[in-house]
């Protein structure tokens, strides 16, 4: 069921990291601060450093095995979903917690769907794409 290839989950790493970035914005809930704003900010810098770091297709440095980075997405996902539950802001308005749940599924979700090693392009196949 491995049907996400490492580009497109490096694609969907760097997305996902902007978007924690800025969903206390993008969803209204900045001006509460503490764990609801802090949580996904740090999260998506987390993430955006790993995408940075990991040896796939998209990554500049590529030193952390896609396997590793993949475990990392496991832990931040739950993380993120149990967030709300865990620091208490559950009981907050749905806009302040939805996003950390939903995002936290969908990144479980894709992370479970990704293969876990990069496509390697032979020297034949690249011949034959030109």
């Amino acid at each position: 069921m491995k049907t996400i290839p490492t580009y497109v989950h490096g694609i969907l790493d760097y997305i996902v990291g902007i978007v924690l970035l800025i969903a206390p914005n993008l969803f209204g809930f900045a001006n509460l601060g503490g764990p609801p704003v802090v949580i996904p900010r740090v999260i998506g810098i987390v993430v955006l450093l790993q995408a940075l770091f990991t040896n796939y297709e998209l990554g500049l440095f590529k030193v952390l095995p896609m396997r590793f980075h993949l475990s990392m997405d496991y832990v931040l996902s739950i993380f993120l979903a149990l967030s709300p539950w865990l620091f208490g802001f559950h009981s907050q308005p749905a806009h302040v917690w939805m996003p950390h749940v939903i995002v936290g599924l969908a990144v479980f979700i894709a992370t479970w769907m990704t293969q876990t090693e990069p496509r390697r392009i032979s020297a034949t196949d690249r011949r034959t794409a030109v």
